[in-house]
């Protein structure tokens, strides 16, 4: 018998029906499984959404050591890899493109490191003041993730995208990028010459003044945005860069299946905005 649906953070039915055909039976040596897999997705969910350590997992959940050792075999396995392509494909559709993507949005974000990042994988970003983490990541043009790869906050942003670019050009068709000015230079050589990729710099407008959209990239800052409405992703708190960037693949799976669940996108496009694939 499943547990009840109590917080906010648990999926619904119509979410679990997207999820569950992702989600694998894990052996315990021939004996069946005690604890219902949408018990061990709902608390992943329930960290992710609260932040709270998993030794503070409410105790209608099934026990925390349970669930961080389906996380982390789950993540051994590449179940959040499999579960986002999937599900983002689905998204696509629903919006009227072709499953797979033909252009990226490449974008960092620095964010501050909590006490658990140890100063091996931590760093100061001198340009936003912050000591921690920094977070690439490569979206299509609706904002969905594709890639995302995690390092000390002291990386520069050319030298994080090399790996970043990479990741995304071997699990996807995408072969054009748009980057803001933060990625130009040799970075636009070596993209084309490396991975025959297409990194367009999109620069602000000389006269700009205070906060605006930037044409064609904005998707990207909108999904750092949803991402960190994710409380575990405020900053980070996981020891491995590795356990963050599974926190941020399934706070993006989260995300999907809400808005295939709901039926319809989360927002609509500002005006005067391109969309660049197909």
């Amino acid at each position: 018998m499943g547990r009840e649906r109590r917080y906010p953070s648990d999926l619904t039915d119509a979410q679990w029906a997207l999820v569950e055909p992702f989600v694998p039976a894990v052996g315990t040596g021939g004996r069946p499984a005690i604890h219902p897999r949408r018990a061990i997705v709902d608390a992943i969910l329930y960290v992710v959404r609260t932040s709270c350590s998993w030794r503070q997992l409410p105790t209608d959940f099934p026990p925390w050591q349970t669930v961080y050792w389906y996380f982390t075999r789950w993540e051994e396995d590449k179940v959040t890899d499999r579960m986002l392509e999937a599900l983002r494909a689905q998204v696509r559709v629903q919006q009227g493109r072709s499953a797979e993507p033909t252009a990226g949005i490449i974008d960092s974000q620095s964010v501050k490191g909590a006490d658990t990042v140890g100063r091996d994988t931590r760093g100061y970003d001198a340009g936003k003041k912050i000591n921690g983490r920094k977070r690439f990541i490569v979206t299509d043009t609706l904002g969905l993730l594709i890639v995302v790869v995690v390092m000390a906050a002291s990386v520069q942003d050319r030298d994080g995208a090399k790996a970043t670019l990479l990741s995304a050009y071997l699990v996807s068709p995408i072969r054009f990028v748009l980057a803001d000015g933060g990625f130009a230079g040799k970075l636009v050589a070596w993209a084309a010459t490396i991975l025959r990729t297409t990194l367009h710099i999109v620069r602000k407008p000389k006269d700009q003044q205070g906060f605006v959209l930037i044409p064609r990239r904005w998707p990207v800052e909108r999904t750092f945005a949803w991402l960190t409405a994710h409380r575990r992703l405020a900053r980070d708190y996981e020891r491995d860069p590795a356990i963050s960037e599974a926190m941020i693949r399934w706070a993006a799976i989260n995300t999907m299946t809400r808005r295939l669940a709901r039926g319809k996108a989360a927002v609509r496009t500002p005006r005067g905005t391109i969309e660049y694939d197909t």
